[in-house]
């Protein structure tokens, strides 16, 4: 049996921001960056919101949410007492609004506030998801709250707040839809309703991603990978993620590496680990011939290393770095950090749905290759 709960009501298309207008008379709480602010990203926003609102906003969001952060928040969100939040941003917004929705909720006599997530990046697909990452910055570990409580009452994706996105965040949060398809069509907890939308996020994947990173303002393409982004999140809050997002989020935690370029880094080599798995290996070729990655032609070894072929082209057509020494990171770091990152991957959270059998040294070993 297979149950199905979709919570959040999302407006799509252009315009899409003017149902922000069916508020009047409450009290919102706008969630984002500094960045937002300053350079008027926040306007079109302000501008939908029915002037007989009343608005503050919090704009100390930082990527990799902080506790700390998600603490000073929660502290201004408690004051004002508002009915509605919004996130305004990517992931990192989106996550900490959750944050303080998820901590306001366990104090007493907490009153319901609505969340609706308006998504201004194509990639974490947290506008449909039960599920926020936060940093401890003192252990230099990354915190999974999964919550069904903190899933988004509404998200609103408005393909024109993303034309203006940098190719290389189009790139990073690109393949990180990607990543969550993938993990989620071979994940423990998948279902043919997860993975029909984990197939949609891929085919749009593949049609879109490198004109948004090459041709920023296509609409077309810039609609269809923010829908993208959204299918991705909602095939993974049902069926969960994987060893890829296990060690993204060590990458993410101790060396500060975009969430997205560290999935890109691992995907390639986690899709080979878990092809090992023959029912895993049927479930990424099946994918591949469904997407037109590969042909119906090719036999299962061959669709799954068509995959990981399509993985690696849009790696170095977006110009993205192919190994952690790319980013940066010295040897002598990196073999420093090898345990911690090694123990905290197999803790992490993803690794419960990961669907292919994973030992210490399978870890190690792929650590290592990504090097």
């Amino acid at each position: 049996m297979h149950s199905i709960y979709l919570k959040t009501k999302i407006h799509s298309g252009i315009g899409s921001l003017r149902v922000l207008s069916q508020y009047k008379n409450q009290k919102i709480f706008i969630v984002c960056d500094g960045f937002l602010l300053k350079n008027g990203g926040v306007n079109p926003l302000l501008e939908a919101i029915d002037s007989t609102c009343e608005v503050k906003i919090f704009h100390e969001v930082v990527p990799d949410p902080p506790l700390d952060t998600v603490a000073k928040a929660l502290a201004q969100f408690q004051r004002f007492a508002p009915q509605v939040m919004v996130a305004l941003g990517g992931g990192s917004a989106i996550d900490t609004a959750k944050g303080v929705l998820y901590f306001s909720r366990q104090m007493p006599g907490n009153v319901p506030v609505k969340l609706i997530a308006v998504p201004t990046t194509s990639g974490t697909g947290s506008e449909v998801t039960s599920v926020t990452v936060l940093t401890d910055t003192h252990s230099k570990r990354k915190h999974m709250v999964v919550d069904e409580s903190i899933m988004p009452d509404e998200a609103i994706l408005d393909a024109r707040l993303v034309l203006s996105v940098p190719p290389q965040i189009t790139a990073n949060t690109g393949m990180d839809v990607l990543t969550h398809a993938l993990e989620a069509y071979v994940a423990t907890g998948s279902n043919p309703f997860s993975d029909a939308m984990a197939e949609k996020a891929v085919e749009f994947v593949r049609s879109s991603l490198f004109t948004c990173y090459s041709k920023g303002g296509n609409l077309q393409a810039r609609g269809q990978m923010h829908e993208a982004s959204t299918f991705a999140g909602i095939a993974f809050d049902k069926a969960g993620l994987g060893l890829s997002h296990s060690l993204a989020h060590q990458l993410g935690g101790v060396f500060h590496i975009p969430h997205g370029l560290a999935n890109a880094l691992v995907l390639k080599d986690v899709v080979l680990h878990n092809s090992k798995n023959p029912t895993v290996r049927s479930k990424y070729a099946t994918l591949a011939r469904h997407t037109g990655i590969s042909s119906v032609s090719k036999n299962e070894e061959e669709a799954v290393l068509d995959l990981v072929r399509c993985i690696e082209d849009f790696k170095f057509r977006m110009k993205m770095p192919g190994t952690v020494r790319d980013c940066g990171i010295s040897r002598r770091e990196y073999n420093e950090a090898m345990p911690i990152l090694a123990i905290n991957t197999l803790k992490d959270w993803c690794m419960s749905s990961n669907p292919t059998r994973t030992e210490p040294e399978d870890v190690v070993k792929l650590l290592n290759s990504i090097y």
